[in-house]
């Protein structure tokens, strides 16, 4: 990953030394002998799915949520101890599950960008964002960004981000990059559209299992006040996700004048990953191994091709035909062998999968609706329905209807694992999962809210076959029952004269006749701030205080060795507040974050964890910018 970094470097120094700037293509152009600076409308960032955001340099209380590693608002996830480890999930709705069989060693997953995740860019101008923030102990996190236009229908962005943080636990060194390069092209006749990109991952963690002793941690009586003092369950456990992607997708209309055409569309997606766990001293947390040292490595690579026709109108909308190919290749470099010398779990798992389908987009003044419908073609029973409707009444009101129907296959760790661990070794034939799912949100001026249905059949999870936690003989289940799922949140943010109250809530119901999907049934967030600009407007402040609760319930735990998480009912955590004190500063396009979090641990009680054996974050006072440049 170093390589990539230094790349990036290159191509920094590339632009900002070696660029010529076109003024006939850039909107810096001189009037009456001033410069005249694009409007930050001008500066646009964009998905797949065509839905437009700008370049955003506010301080704003939505880019306080947003201040963080993943780059996003977390409500809803529950981070662990070091930052680039892994998050606990309180809110369920935020699970998905894809129709086609994903790699697996979900845990490890939150900080890997996915095709869906990669925005692209036009921009006027060169414009760069760097963001830096402190880490627990010795280390940094910095995402670096650059983007330019070298024509207006020619767009390169090449950004990296890199932590280091070496945590506050023994064996808790959190080392992660994130490397990615994108280009956006189209015709001056806008008849032909390309969205491509590379991106270069890895997430580097090393594992402890959690601490031994909770009591001692929970009485932090000194010397465990220091945490490096407290035992660990692993010391020298570490694991590893690497991957690479190459994607495209790109449109051809037929027509070059006429506003209904034949559209043409391909996408293309390449990636490789592997997981890897090492352990060089064995641990009998995990029960008896076959060798004195631990080298676990699962592969697994995916060629994805997507070819559609469709028909653009300009008062009908949009209808496309498409037909897919899934080829996919999960495997290891071993098989393992039963007593009598037969295969007992196979070294691979390999399929292909074409699929049919079709999508229908209508456009109105208010009104934007979307079907999508696909089928396998294919021995897999697979398929997908999917409805979203958005009506806006003006900027005050706007209503969103979500449905999908799927039936999937399930992830490949499900079906196949291979360990030196003798109790981590599986090959399974489970059947489909199958997902019935409705929600609903609106956005008002007065309340937004929102409500989400699940049902769930078939629904595969990991389970500890003891009642034990310090004993972990993980392994995949698929309940056989029905398993319904709601939720509703709601938001509301209040603003009088400098002040601002903001507060969200999320209920959360499990009708199950097990405990499977355990939530908590209350999570919740709100900040009171104040917001005013000093030194003659010079500087915007912003300061307030974050409370954070969930109540408490029997919440998922982490198991390294298989990078998931997995279902106990041995040990409940929750029902402890969280506050944070912040105080946000803007001046001009710098952004200068200054947060003191969780600073009543010592106040109310050493019984906040992540997970049951992994302690929630300390109190620590935590600084970083965000840093604009347009040139």
């Amino acid at each position: 990953m170093k390589n990539y970094l230094s790349i990036f470097l290159f191509f920094v120094s590339c632009f900002i030394f070696s660029q010529v700037q076109d003024d006939t293509n850039l909107s810096n152009d001189l009037v009456k002998g001033k410069e005249v600076k694009p409007s930050i409308n001008l500066y646009k960032i964009y998905t797949l799915e065509k839905d437009t955001t700008f370049a955003d340099t506010s301080m704003s209380l939505k880019n306080e949520y947003k201040y963080n590693y993943l780059r996003k608002d977390i409500f809803g996830l529950l981070p662990f101890a070091n930052e680039g480890h892994t998050y606990n999930t309180l809110n369920f709705s935020l699970v998905h599950k894809s129709i086609s069989p994903s790699f697996g060693f979900t845990a490890k997953h939150f900080n890997f960008l996915e095709a869906r995740d990669i925005k692209y860019y036009s921009v006027p101008t060169p414009f760069t964002e760097l963001y830096y923030k402190t880490v627990m102990e010795q280390g940094q996190s910095l995402d670096a960004f650059l983007t330019i236009n070298t024509k207006p229908n020619l767009n390169f962005s090449i950004a990296y981000k890199g932590l280091r943080s070496n945590g506050k636990y023994i064996n808790n060194i959190s080392s992660t990059g994130n490397f990615r390069f994108t280009t956006s092209y189209f015709t001056k006749d806008k008849r032909y559209f390309l969205n491509a990109h590379f991106t270069a991952q890895d997430i580097s963690n090393q594992e402890n299992g959690g601490i031994v002793n909770t009591g001692l941690f929970e009485s932090s009586a000194d010397p465990y006040n220091e945490r490096d003092r407290l035992d660990v369950y692993f010391r020298d456990a570490t694991s590893l996700l690497k991957g690479n992607r190459i994607f495209i997708d790109h449109t051809f209309k037929l027509n070059k004048n006429n506003p209904n055409s034949l559209i043409f569309t391909h996408q293309f997606n390449y990636q490789y990953k592997f997981f890897e766990f090492t352990q060089p001293t064995i641990s009998n947390r995990f029960g008896a191994s076959f060798s004195n040292n631990i080298n676990n490595k699962t592969r697994y690579n995916n060629m994805y091709n997507k070819v559609g026709v469709g028909y653009k109108t300009k008062n009908f909308g949009d209808l496309e035909f498409f037909i897919d190919d899934t080829n996919y290749n999960y495997y290891y470099n071993s098989v393992v062998y039963d007593n009598s010398g037969n295969i007992l779990v196979p070294n691979s798992i390999s399929d292909r999968i074409n699929m049919v389908g079709g999508n229908y987009t209508y456009f109105a003044k208010k009104l934007i609706a979307k079907l999508e419908i696909s089928q396998a073609i294919t021995n897999q029973s697979i398929s997908n329905i999917e409805a979203t409707a958005k009506y806006t009444v003006n900027s005050d009101y706007k209503f969103e209807f979500q449905y999908q129907k799927l039936n999937s296959l399930p992830n490949l760790n499900f079906s196949l694992y291979q360990s030196r661990y003798i109790d981590y070794n599986w090959a399974n034939n489970f059947k489909n999962e199958k997902l019935n799912q409705f929600s609903f949100s609106a956005l008002t001026k007065w309340l937004n809210a929102g409500i989400q249905y699940k049902v769930l059949n078939d629904h595969l999870y990991f389970d500890n076959n003891t009642n034990d936690i310090t004993k972990l003989t993980v392994k995949p289940v698929q309940y056989d029952k029905t398993i319904n799922y709601l939720s509703i949140n709601a938001n509301k943010e209040i603003k009088f004269w400098k002040f601002g109250l903001d507060v969200t809530l999320l209920y959360q119901k499990v009708d199950q006749s097990s405990e499977i999907v355990n939530v908590p049934e209350l999570t919740t967030r709100s900040t009171l701030y104040f917001s005013d600009h000093v030194f003659k407007k010079a500087m915007l402040l912003q300061t307030g205080v974050t409370f954070q609760y969930f109540s408490e319930y029997f919440a998922n735990d982490y198991n390294p060795l298989i990078g998931e998480f997995y279902v106990q009912n041995e040990k409940k955590i929750g029902n402890f507040p969280m506050f944070d004190f912040f105080v946000n500063a803007r001046i001009k396009q710098t952004r200068i974050y200054l947060k003191a979090e969780h600073f009543n641990s010592a106040m109310t009680g050493y019984n906040f964890y992540s997970a049951p054996n992994y302690p929630y974050r300390d109190f620590m006072v935590r600084f970083g910018l965000e840093w604009n440049f347009f040139k």
